[in-house]
């Protein structure tokens, strides 16, 4: 085990997740810690696909979309890996912005429902 390799406890920390989602993320392949023992030890690469995985659920790729994209840089390198993202990545895109339109028009009606009601109310 190297020295800067993360502990379990240090990698719930560093990405704040819970035990349980980390050993979930490796009973699905997503990470691959080295066993010492009883106990995991996360390195470098370990740590990158944790931030790739973490940005992944934040832009909205669901852990299966995830699974399949490392997979890809498993087995075919980089280059593909980005060839099969960006495609995936432009739908999200249109997705999250989508999302933000109907947030905006959410927050829109509100406002104005506030308003009207708030007239209503007396003085």
């Amino acid at each position: 085990m190297q020295k800067d390799n993360l502990s379990f406890k240090q990698m719930c920390a560093e990405f704040d997740v819970t035990p349980r989602t980390l050993r979930y993320y490796e009973y699905i392949e997503l990470l691959q810690p080295e066993r010492v023992s009883r106990s995991r030890f996360y390195n470098a690469r370990e740590v990158a696909r944790m931030t790739l995985i973490m940005r992944g659920r934040r832009f909205g790729f669901s852990l299966e979309e995830l699974r399949q994209w490392l997979q890809i840089y498993d087995n075919e390198g980089s280059t593909a890996q980005m060839q099969a993202w960006v495609p995936i990545a432009r739908g999200k895109l249109e997705a999250l912005k989508q999302q933000q339109k109907d947030i905006s028009d959410a927050v829109t009606e509100l406002s104005d429902m506030i308003q009207s009601v708030s007239s209503e109310l007396p003085k």
